[in-house]
């Protein structure tokens, strides 16, 4: 068996060197990795699901540390996080349920006349809402009236009670890891069939004889226009080149190599171009809880273009891109700086040094932008695995694989005596 503690040392350093490459890719791997975790942590058997949430909160500390400006990794994180306490609350659900359903059984067989009180409404509301400290017995059983307090065993049957207690227990443990699991599971298959689900759809949104156009290179945006090509849809392909690391030149020979009418085009030609297209559609780096798009550089010009033009412009992101963080919170980074040498040539900038002023400070600045921030208001319209949404709507869709606990990735301080 790995040592948890190497396997996590190791992706982060792979994390700091920008060893993985893409959203997807990251997101998977920080999901396996996490599941490692989960399996091989030794939990108590009080308060299950808060141990597995506090590991999960020391281990997504030092991945979203290792490199801040992918978000992925935050995103997969929080969305643990919420399976461990949807899972914990299906549980503490069931149990509650369980308990009612005992004591109206017991009160059927007894042929009681009177009713039987049952727990209140606060009672099970509060039970259900502590996901962070599962409710004992004890806890739920605090709301009833004292003329429900269940009577004392006998000391005779003390000790198959205990062992009875301790066996429920660690049933319940073993169960509780499992569900977890299963669901991590189930999010690890969606990461990897995101482009599917999201290619299926192409259809619906690619017609006869129109003119796409996009900017770098999206292999979701390539398995979308393939998907459509596979349907027997007749249209263009306009790919900008996206400077300056010109990844429009890969996909556009990966749109001709399947079979479809490309055209190569460079970012300046975008606004002369654009009257001529029906519709962008783009990729994504992350999509912000507000609608915002973190994407790659030059898409904000696009936007702009395709705005004043009145074309739609359409946002492709698997739900792992969809980050349940604003633009302005300090835990966001948006961007980084990329080498200056896909600019300039090393030997081209010595050439650029103020060596006559003793320090040989440069009279000449690089800055290369990796990323672009598109608002929601120049989105028209968001493509995920689960179907299409218009921007205003996409915080509800995050509202339903995230907690607002866990929105800050940090563990709970230990309060002293």
């Amino acid at each position: 068996m790995p040592d948890i503690q190497a396997l996590v040392n190791e992706f982060i350093i792979k994390l700091k060197k920008r060893k993985v490459e893409g959203s997807q890719e990251t997101a998977k791997l920080t999901a396996e990795l996490l599941r490692s975790v989960i399996s091989q942590q030794r939990v108590p058997y009080n308060n299950q699901a808060g141990a597995l949430i506090d590991a999960m909160k020391a281990v997504g500390e030092k991945l979203i540390a290792a490199n801040p400006v992918e978000l992925a990794v935050g995103n997969i994180v929080r969305r643990v996080l919420h399976i461990i306490r949807e899972e914990d609350l299906s549980l503490t659900t069931a149990a509650v349920a369980g308990l009612n359903l005992s004591a109206v059984s017991d009160d059927e067989d007894d042929g009681e006349q009177e009713d039987h009180p049952v727990l209140s409404a606060a009672a099970v509301a509060a039970a259900a809402r502590s996901t962070l400290r599962p409710p004992s017995l004890q806890t739920l059983l605090e709301d009833m009236p004292d003329s429900a307090a269940i009577p004392q065993s006998s000391s005779s049957g003390g000790d198959s009670e205990g062992k009875s207690k301790s066996a429920d227990k660690s049933s319940r443990t073993r169960r509780l890891k499992h569900d977890i699991i299963e669901a991590v599971n189930e999010l690890i298959q969606d990461i990897s069939t995101c482009h599917e689900q999201i290619s299926e759809q192409a259809v619906e949104h690619i017609h006869q004889n129109e003119v796409i156009l996009t900017l770098g290179r999206s292999r979701t945006v390539m398995e979308f226009l393939c998907a459509a090509k596979e349907k027997k849809r007749s249209f263009r392909v306009f790919v900008a080149e996206g400077a300056p690391r010109y990844q429009g030149h890969v996909l556009a020979k990966e749109l001709v190599a399947r079979g479809l009418q490309t055209t190569l085009i460079t970012d300046s030609a975008v606004f002369a171009m654009i009257s001529r297209v029906n519709m962008v559609i783009v990729g994504a780096h992350a999509v912000m809880a507000n609608g915002g798009v973190i994407a790659p550089v030059g898409l904000n010009m696009v936007a702009l273009a395709a705005q004043r033009h009145a074309v739609p412009f359409v946002v492709l992101a698997g739900t792992h891109k969809l980050c349940p963080l604003y633009p302005h919170n300090p835990e966001v980074l948006l961007n980084e700086l990329k080498s200056p040498s896909e600019l300039l040539d090393f030997g081209e900038f010595s050439d650029c040094m103020d060596f006559g002023s003793g320090n040989g400070s440069p009279l000449l600045h690089v800055v290369n932008p990796a990323f672009d921030y598109v608002p929601p208001k120049l989105v028209s319209l968001f493509i995920t695995d689960t179907g299409g949404h218009n921007p205003s709507y996409m915080y509800r869709l995050i509202a339903d694989y995230y907690s607002a606990d866990d929105l800050v990735v940090q563990r709970r301080p230990v309060s002293g005596n």
